[in-house]
């Protein structure tokens, strides 16, 4: 058993997520492991581009109010202790609800031996009728 050292947290990228959002990694998929685990901090309004996992995701919110939604789905407002499974090739984005900020657990699995493709996908912005600032 080993205590890992904090790394220092990471601003989210203008291509992936739209207003601030910072990430700290806790798990990065170390073999045999491929887990990959983020604790991701969205300030209100901030949210995701839309993107697809090759093995899935799973969400679980600590702290905040936020939205989910999948390709051609409702928005879907999520506070603290709700856990979101998106399946593998499920295009989807989430973020903070306007005027709330949103922190969440984001779960994942690296591509596994002989898996093709990404493990995450990128695409388009979301924007704001998706969103719901209408």
């Amino acid at each position: 058993m080993e205590i890992q050292p904090k790394t220092p947290s990471n601003k989210g990228p203008a291509e992936m997520f739209t207003g601030d959002v910072w990430f700290d990694v806790i798990a990065k998929g170390d073999d045999p492991s491929r887990l990959r685990v983020n604790m991701v901090r969205f300030s209100p309004g901030a949210h995701t581009a839309w993107h697809s996992h090759a093995n899935g995701q799973t969400l679980h919110v600590t702290e905040g109010r936020g939205l989910v939604q999948c390709r051609g789905g409702e928005v879907i407002e999520i506070r603290p202790g709700d856990t979101i499974y998106t399946p593998p090739g499920e295009e989807h984005w989430h973020g903070a609800a306007p005027g709330h900020f949103m922190c969440h657990l984001a779960m994942w699995e690296a591509l596994g031996e002989g898996q093709e493709g990404p493990e995450t996908a990128w695409a388009e912005h979301v924007i704001d009728e998706e969103y719901g600032k209408n």
